[in-house]
């Protein structure tokens, strides 16, 4: 057995941040794109084009998380434009739980900094 098909526990936990990211931003995206009950409503202030937009996001975010070359990329997109406005959102629009942006906010950090170097080496 080669030393590359054990999963080291980085590596692990990692998998791990990435499939929980994955799950709740493609959940989420795909109850804006399915236009739920309780998405439209809070949405109705802003906008459905804005709900759609941020949805699509979410699922393309979600998604690009699980693949290795551009999860740090996807999990920057998460944390800057959609993490950080659900949580402005939610302190002064939707009045609803303001945690849940601040945790997803860190676990995404987390994705970040554990794949900084390939952030780094893509840049250059």
């Amino acid at each position: 057995m080669s030393e590359d098909s054990v999963l080291k526990p980085g590596k692990t936990s990692l998998w791990v941040l990435r499939g929980l990211m994955a799950f709740v931003f493609i959940a989420t995206g795909a109850m804006k794109l399915v236009a739920t009950p309780m998405m439209i409503e809070d949405f109705n202030h802003l906008g459905l084009w804005f709900m759609y937009f941020t949805g699509a996001l979410e699922v393309i975010g979600g998604v690009g998380v699980l693949v290795p070359r551009f999860s740090p990329w996807a999990a920057l997109l998460l944390l800057v434009p959609i993490d950080i406005a659900a949580f402005v959102l939610q302190l002064t629009v939707f009045h609803h739980d303001w945690i849940h942006p601040i945790v997803f906010g860190l676990i995404l950090f987390g994705i970040i900094y554990l794949q900084r170097s390939a952030l780094r080496s893509k840049a250059s």
